[in-house]
């Protein structure tokens, strides 16, 4: 069987493999307190134009998304995001087992705009007894979506205008970042993000790390204390070279760095199975430039392309068909996409 099920069922890139191997007898301090996450931190800021932000490391996206979220809101606060998004509904309630509520808005796409932030905002300050409530403290973003949907700079823009107004951090997820910036269309930038944001990641394990993600943030309070806040969630690595190594393998090498070219790859890939599709005639359920693709299939055709691959149901869409998701990686072959490309046409 041929997986296109996930963007993190392989091990990791034979650069990260090598640089392992490489240092794997050197001495060094522990807790990402060594030279190779040294390094990596100032090839970060590099990236985001901006030798002032911190850089942290931590191992996993559900880790990273609790320990900022619990860093920076205040006990009472909670955080705004879409209905879909990842905290509320693929981490098992792990932000509000900290005491932070997620203020959960359905939205059309996936995506916030800055017109349900404001409302959202405006419904708890106008509210009488807004006090007995949950405040808002912070507006989620993933970058991108859930369903695979960037947002573009201006959008952003408008989002952290607002934000920086009215005192509420703004956090993006970037546990797949790469295949975002890296998509058709995109105009938003590392730097970007780092300019607009409080704090964002850099997600390694989806792309081409064997784990690891890469906390990014302006915040002066997080520069002060945000790593007591990783130790105190359990977050800090005792080996926290293995971090710093990979994320400089990764991120070395400014525009043609090894994250942005894997990321290239996957997208690429993402493009052929959904021009497959669409020559087949079959409805895609959204217009992702992402590694993740959305067609809408008869239970019939999902028969018959289960018996080589497998991907992943995503939802009723209707009477005769569901929505599906084909998801490629850093590491998917062009010979894997070939066959499933030949048997979508055989459909």
């Amino acid at each position: 069987m041929i997986r296109f099920d996930s963007d993190y069922i392989e091990g990791a890139h034979p650069a990260i493999l090598d640089a392992l191997v490489r240092t794997n007898f050197d001495q060094t301090a522990g807790y990402g307190e060594d030279p190779y996450c040294h390094q990596a931190r100032r090839t970060i800021a590099q990236q985001c134009n901006d030798s002032t932000l911190g850089v942290q490391f931590l191992v996993g996206g559900t880790q990273t998304n609790v320990t900022v979220i619990d860093a920076l809101l205040r006990s009472y606060q909670g955080v705004i995001s879409a209905e879909s998004g990842h905290i509320n509904v693929h981490e098992t309630g792990a932000p509000e087992a900290t005491g932070h509520k997620i203020i959960a808005i359905s939205t059309n796409d996936g995506r916030l705009t800055i017109e349900q932030i404001k409302e959202c905002f405006d419904n708890h300050w106008n509210d009488h007894a807004h006090e007995h409530t949950v405040q808002p403290g912070m507006v989620y973003l993933s970058f991108p979506a859930e369903n695979g949907l960037i947002y573009s700079k201006a959008e952003l823009g408008a989002i952290s205008e607002f934000c920086r107004a009215n005192d509420l951090y703004l956090f993006i997820d970037g546990a797949r970042m790469g295949y975002g910036l890296q998509a058709e269309g995109c105009d938003v930038t590392l730097a970007d993000l780092a300019r607009l944001s409080d704090a964002f990641y850099i997600g390694g394990t989806k792309v081409g790390a064997l784990f690891g993600e890469a906390v990014v943030f302006s915040d002066k309070e997080m520069h002060r204390s945000f790593r007591y806040a990783i130790k105190q969630h359990g977050g800090m690595l005792a080996k926290g070279r293995l971090l710093g190594i990979q994320f400089q393998e990764l991120l070395k090498g400014g525009d043609e760095c090894l994250y942005f070219s894997l990321a290239r790859h996957a997208d690429t890939q993402a493009m052929r199975i959904r021009r497959s599709f669409e020559a087949k005639g079959v409805e895609m359920w959204n217009n992702s430039p992402t590694n993740m693709q959305f067609p809408l299939l008869t239970k019939a055709q999902q028969q018959s392309l289960a018996q080589e691959f497998v991907f992943e149901y995503w939802g009723k869409y209707d009477e005769q068909r569901d929505i599906v998701r084909f998801c490629t990686s850093w590491a998917t072959r062009t010979e894997a996409v070939d066959a499933l490309c030949s048997a979508i046409a055989r459909l």
